[in-house]
């Protein structure tokens, strides 16, 4: 990108807020994030919240920011799954960069610059958030923080990447790595985000780490036990389609 490029008015970044039931927070969090990105963001910017499948007023509310506020988009989806919305959103977008954060801000919008700068530069393909990289600082729950040291552990043990944190709420790639990624992509939900860094590993990619500074939301809406489940089989089914690669690659 650096060399198709040619200064920072060119580049255009698109943020999605994948949603579902969020409107108590909504509103808040857009104007936020709104509020900032005219203010420190240097490159042009769209923001669009993807709404899979909410049962409240969130989709109503959507369009009401789209309709009020320059810079944001409002899509639907009729189906849950945040990597859906994901997927859905990324596939769409016509930005240079594409990137994702977390409805309730967990993670400090000062990091987003940060984050998305390397690979507007070229020195990555794609950059993420660690809350286990030294540096970052973090509040949460010691229950949540075990899990998710657990899990990052045991993606290491099993698929030997060189990531830190895999589910931290705060991404951007590169679109057209995106355009090639996404299509191998099988899980629509959780385990979206690791299989797509796992992906982007084993072809090469650079993958930059940011330390963020991070505050759990105590409102979050995630089943831990159910993620945990469709995060252990996705792994089970990355290793075993990588010893599938390696064996065929093997025998030709």
């Amino acid at each position: 990108m650096a060399s198709d490029v040619r200064d920072a008015s060119q580049v255009r970044v698109e943020i999605v807020i994948p949603v579902y039931n969020e409107e108590h927070v909504l509103r808040q969090s857009v104007e936020t994030l709104r509020s900032y990105l005219v203010r420190y963001f240097p490159y042009q910017w769209q923001i669009t919240v993807a709404d899979n499948a909410s049962t409240d007023g969130t989709w109503r509310l959507a369009e009401q920011l789209a309709a009020e506020c320059d810079g944001v988009h409002a899509l639907h989806l009729d189906q849950k799954g945040r990597g859906r919305a994901l997927r859905t959103a990324w596939l769409a977008s016509n930005a240079d960069v594409v990137s994702y954060m977390d409805v309730d801000l967990s993670t400090n919008l000062e990091s987003f610059l940060p984050l998305v700068a390397p690979i507007i530069t070229g020195h990555s393909d794609l950059a993420i958030g660690s809350r286990l990289l030294r540096g970052a600082m973090v509040t949460r729950q010691w229950k949540r923080e075990i899990i998710s040291r657990c899990y990052n552990l045991m993606i290491k043990v099993l698929c030997r990447n060189r990531f830190s944190d895999a589910q931290c709420g705060f991404k951007a790639i590169r679109r057209t790595d995106a355009q090639v990624l996404l299509p191998l992509v099988k899980n629509q939900e959780w385990f979206f985000d690791t299989e797509l860094l796992l992906l982007a590993e084993e072809r090469g990619l650079r993958i930059y780490e940011v330390p963020v500074v991070w505050v759990e939301d105590l409102d979050s809406r995630v089943n831990i036990r159910k993620t945990a489940l469709e995060d252990i089989k996705g792994l089970l089914r990355i290793r075993k389609q990588r010893w599938q690669r390696r064996f065929r690659n093997g025998k030709s």
